[in-house]
């Protein structure tokens, strides 16, 4: 069974996404995602600065039995990105919700967080 920590949201292309407080938050990849992957072999992450909208790919994820797209949870502006995992991929197979984030975007002021799912909501996507 995967992890699926209460604290954070959840999209149905198994996203997640951590509030750090000041309209910033981390994002990154479920543990049933990583699972489904297998051993993740290579990481391509989005550039600091650039701006990313709801749904736009921004990421993509290789492992030894696929190749996936990471898409964006919200909209706003990528303000770091997680460089650990560029030299380390198998980080995020380790750990995908505390040393496996991807990036940190600061959300434009419009952003709407109503297609997010709590932990509870995502569990029933993951059945």
């Amino acid at each position: 069974m995967s992890q699926i920590p209460k604290n954070l949201k959840y999209t149905p292309a198994h996203e997640w996404v951590l509030d750090e407080g000041e309209g910033v938050y981390a994002v990154g990849i479920t543990d049933f995602a990583q699972q489904q992957l297998g051993d993740v072999v290579f990481i391509e992450l989005p550039e600091v600065g650039s701006t990313i909208q709801l749904n736009d790919s921004i990421a993509v994820v290789e492992s030894v039995k696929a190749a996936s797209d990471v898409y964006a949870p919200l909209t706003g502006e990528v303000v770091a990105v997680n460089e650990k995992l560029i030299d380390t991929p198998e980080t995020l197979n380790n750990d995908p919700y505390q040393e496996g984030w991807f990036f940190k975007v600061k959300a434009t002021s419009d952003t709407n967080f109503d297609h997010l799912l709590d932990a509870d909501a995502y569990e029933q996507e993951c059945q």
